[in-house]
């Protein structure tokens, strides 16, 4: 059933207050005609740019059809909430930059450092709806946060959460793009919030910087080649020509948002969620590689890392070592990472003693190394 509800300023205003009370940052309403963005998501999917995410076409066009995934339904409430940790200095981007110089540091990606934003907009989203359905009477619903078929970035740009920035990510002017987005599909006739403009003009800062060259033109994204997809996502061993441009990047990628101009403009979280917890920033290589699986899971409970599982937390870890191999000149150094690596070398995986192999071979590429 459709219900159909007064939906004035002042109901909007109060659930837009009720969204900061809970840690977001902006909401906005989308209508379910998503058909015009229907062509570009089957061109993506015909080029195989999704690789191993055969999620993203299993679903057929469901996707960009809200009314079909969840019957009944005819708005759709966006939402974002800011993730950058409280403790966040000014100078951030720089400095997250730098860390992509440290050979022996792994580098995770910023969002996934603290709490897992899954749980958190998940309830939150829950208690939005809750206000909601308290001020319009009974409300068909469903929440969702980069959990189920939904073309999020499309919903929040139509609903003014921003524009699509050429790396495809959700760009706000006051605050870049280091946020999450999350959605309720409801039963309620809502009337839409409006677009905003699209503010990237001639730059293309963020196609210029990407290791792999994922990006291949605006809007256009390989997600075959983009190491978040590479190190998250995929599950098998690692394209060898794209492994030493992933560098020490372990978990995840920042570097398109990292030279992106409004980043400057990024908030810090009002969550205590997403303050950075301890072991997974700023880490030694060779102790990341030793981890058990046991202290695996202990460390990255409650955390997105777990998701990967430890196999590929390891294969990933000797990838940055095999890299960090290729440029470290101290030879005490040198021979530490290689012990470090060699201590692996018999794990059950396959693929991670393919990489861990590879990585020691690329201490042969240091002129004057000794094999």
């Amino acid at each position: 059933m459709i219900h159909s509800a007064p939906f004035d300023n002042t109901l909007l205003a109060h659930l837009r207050a009720s969204a900061l009370l809970l840690g977001f940052s902006q909401i906005g309403v989308a209508g379910v005609d998503l058909s015009s963005a229907e062509p570009g998501l089957l061109a993506w999917l015909a080029q195989g740019f999704h690789g191993d995410m055969h999620y993203m076409a299993s679903h057929g066009l469901k996707r960009a059809r809200p009314a079909e995934l969840v019957p009944g339904t005819v708005s759709v409430i966006t939402a974002r909430m800011d993730y950058l940790p409280a403790d966040t200095p000014a100078d951030w981007q720089a400095l997250e930059l730098q860390r992509l110089h440290r050979p022996g540091e792994g580098v995770v990606s910023l969002y996934a450092r603290g709490r897992d934003y899954h749980k958190v907009l998940r309830s939150r989203l829950q208690k939005l709806a809750d206000v909601l359905s308290a001020q319009v009477g009974p409300l068909g619903y469903r929440v969702f946060t980069d959990s189920a078929p939904v073309l999020e970035a499309e919903l929040a740009s139509r609903s003014g959460q921003g524009w699509r920035g050429k790396h495809t990510l959700v760009l706000n002017r006051e605050a870049g793009s280091m946020f999450f987005l999350g959605e309720i599909y409801v039963d309620l006739a809502l009337p839409a919030t409006s677009s905003v403009q699209d503010h990237c003009g001639s730059c293309s800062a963020c196609i210029s910087v990407c290791p792999t060259q994922a990006i291949l033109g605006p809007h256009r994204l390989d997600a075959r080649r983009c190491i978040s997809y590479l190190t998250i996502e995929h599950a098998g061993s690692i394209d060898l020509a794209l492994r030493p441009l992933i560098g020490n990047r372990i978990y995840g990628c920042d570097d398109c948002q990292l030279v992106c101009p409004w980043n400057k403009f990024a908030q810090r979280a009002s969550l205590p969620d997403f303050d950075a917890r301890g072991g997974l920033a700023g880490q030694d290589l060779c102790a990341l590689l030793g981890w058990s699986e046991a202290q695996f899971l202990q460390r990255t409970e409650g955390s997105p890392l777990r998701r990967i599982g430890h196999a590929r937390w390891l294969r990933n870890v000797a990838l940055a070592l095999g890299n960090a191999l290729r440029v470290t000149l101290d030879t005490a150094e040198r021979r530490r990472l290689q012990a470090a690596l060699q201590s692996r070398l018999g794990h059950e995986s396959e693929v991670v003693r393919e990489q861990v192999q590879w990585a020691l071979e690329q201490g042969n590429h240091f002129e004057g190394a000794t094999p």
